[in-house]
């Protein structure tokens, strides 16, 4: 059984498999274009936080602005006193209005960095978070450095014990880890149907831990979703963004469907399910891989652990995969 992994140069100790908490938020909007993943039960949520600590979950990934602030309060009051039994992400950037659920503009300042952080511990129900995500993904470089003193000084005063970059530029990380030591993990988009070799060798020169948003490509790699399945129009799938490649008008894009089809023989080899083929094959991938499926309820929470007993796929299917996916 693989349980762990070390969250970068941090060196604090992860479980190998987290839980994202976006859709806990439940819905939030930028205009009439939904953010979130559709109507959730908070006491649901909690359960399944609940639930995660008890099967050794021990990484939680949130944002202050999933739910406009709503997740970012779920998660502290299901973490409650066994908060330091858990290893806390959360990320900034984006402004938000908690009454109205509407994402705002952005505050890539350094003072931003200090008025957010604030807000998220209060929310949280915490005095420290271990690792601080930039939530802006597109930030030129000069800008993101310029960030690095106040987060620093926020590691040094105790109030974050490490940093990151959300992004999937694997330059832009080099940059931020070559600027500070607190810098210990980027967050990228990785999952079988997306490979990121270019990012895994940024994290392997500058000992960065590789957090997997999007390990499940968006819930294709559930197995749950055909090409007559359609999303509702609270669900961020089901008007999707410019960003959003794995559904297009509500509906899972056929060429990505055929993908994990291609696939689903071997990830489902072993007695896995295919969630937990998809999560094995991003162990397999690297050391320092930390994916965060999205949970909202027990039982998801409950498939994605399972994968923890069967472990990372081996050698041999990994190459097997990239063979029929024509990497």
């Amino acid at each position: 059984m693989m349980s762990t992994r070390i969250l970068g140069r941090s060196g604090i100790e992860v479980s190998a498999l987290g839980m994202g908490c976006w859709a806990i938020g439940g819905p939030f909007w930028s205009g009439d274009q939904p953010l979130g993943w559709g109507e959730v039960d908070d006491e649901e949520s909690v359960r399944a936080v609940r639930r995660a600590l008890d099967l050794g979950v021990t990484f939680f990934d949130t944002a202050n602005v999933y739910g406009c602030g709503h997740s970012e309060r779920v998660l502290g009051r299901a973490l409650g006193a066994d908060r330091d039994r858990a290893v806390i992400a959360t990320k900034w950037g984006n402004l938000f209005d908690e009454q109205t659920r509407q994402k705002g503009g952005r505050d890539t300042t350094p003072a931003g960095v200090r008025t957010a952080l604030e807000a998220s511990l209060r929310r949280l129900g915490t005095d420290y978070i271990d690792l601080y995500q930039l939530h802006v993904g597109d930030l030129p470089v000069p800008a993101a450095l310029d960030l690095v003193p106040a987060l620093d000084e926020a590691v040094k005063a105790g109030s974050i014990r490490g940093y990151a970059w959300s992004t999937d530029d694997s330059e832009r990380v080099a940059a931020f880890a070559e600027a500070s030591v607190s810098v210990t993990a980027v967050q990228h988009d990785f999952s079988v149907l997306n490979d990121d070799q270019p990012m895994l060798d940024v994290c392997d020169r500058f000992d960065l831990a590789s957090v997997n948003r999007g390990p499940l490509a968006m819930g294709l790699l559930t197995g749950k979703y055909t090409a007559d399945s359609r999303l509702g129009g609270d669900d961020v799938r089901g008007i999707a963004p410019e960003w959003m490649r794995y559904f297009v008008d509500g509906r899972p894009a056929p060429e990505w469907l055929a993908r994990v089809d291609a696939v689903r023989e071997i990830l489902t080899s072993d007695g896995r399910t295919l969630v937990q083929g998809a999560l094995g094959w991003l162990w397999a991938r690297s050391p320092r891989t930390v994916p965060i499926p999205g949970c909202r309820t027990v039982a998801q929470v409950e498939e994605n652990a399972g994968a923890l007993e069967r472990g990372p796929l081996t050698a041999e299917q990994v190459a097997q995969i990239a063979s029929l996916l024509g990497r």
